[in-house]
């Protein structure tokens, strides 16, 4: 089977020089072609602008209390949604059982005396 290999002209590949933006010059030429002059808009507006002073400063304390807080919560909510999970699953084979018309289900401890 024969591989064919795409035809490429010289056309098709150019080459970009990419300078810093602190660069005093435009445009420059390299090899046979020309670099086009970089299109520069307005410096973008820094966020400085936005910064409040705050009349308090960060309780930091209150926030580690908030995030252990929220951990435990997360923890709890998590162990309660497997435990539903494993009641269900229990609950499901008990029926299956059930309707099959088995008698012998339920799992019946004795205490050991």
């Amino acid at each position: 089977m024969k591989t064919q290999r795409p035809i490429s002209s010289d056309d098709e590949h150019r080459v970009l020089q990419f300078r810093p933006r602190t660069s005093p010059s435009p445009t420059a030429s390299r090899g046979n072609g020309t670099v086009q002059q970089l299109r520069v808009g307005p410096e973008p507006l820094d966020l400085s602008r936005y910064e409040q002073a705050r009349p308090e400063p960060d309780d930091f304390r209150h926030r580690m209390l908030a995030n252990i807080a929220a951990l435990a919560f997360t923890i709890a909510l998590t162990a309660i949604g497997i435990w539903l999970a494993v009641s269900i699953a229990d609950l499901r084979r008990t029926q299956d059982c059930v309707l099959v018309g088995r008698r012998d289900c339920l799992k019946i401890t004795t205490p050991h005396a």
